[in-house]
């Protein structure tokens, strides 16, 4: 009898080696669900007719004034000297031209960092807006 009970008890309450596919089940129709509503969105695309442009490109460099200052404070306009009294008055010329050019700034590397800021500012004041700084390669 007791051998009978054993045998009951591993009916009922035993190890069942079958796998329980409903969560897999579960997540395979969300993962479909998902890819249903994504997979439109992806390939959903606009045509879009963009205009063509047919103007001619310009290859001409753009207008530049070279100002050059030295370890010592002394000026160089397009590579000829010039007195700081001279300087506003070259600005201003250049100023007036169509198109206004820029201005390429160049100083030795120990120069005064008060006389490149008064040159920058006696730029802007005359009406130059464009300064760009030229740096050169140090050679061994």
């Amino acid at each position: 009898m007791a051998g009978a009970l054993q045998d009951d008890m591993d009916d009922d309450g035993g190890f069942n080696p079958e796998i329980n596919t409903t969560p897999l089940v579960d997540v395979m129709l969300v993962l479909l669900v998902i890819f249903i509503i994504t997979v439109p969105a992806i390939q959903h695309s606009v045509k879009i007719d963009l205009p063509h442009a047919a103007a001619q490109q310009d290859n001409k460099p753009p207008v530049a004034v070279d100002l050059a200052l030295d370890n010592v404070g002394h000026l160089h306009w397009d590579d000829r000297d010039i007195s700081d009294s001279e300087l506003p008055a070259l600005i201003a010329e250049a100023a007036a031209r169509q198109p206004v050019p820029e201005l390429h700034l160049r100083a030795q590397r120990d120069t005064p960092y008060e006389k490149v800021v008064q040159v920058m500012a006696a730029a802007q004041n005359g009406g130059l807006e464009k300064i760009g700084f030229v740096t050169q390669a140090l050679t061994p």
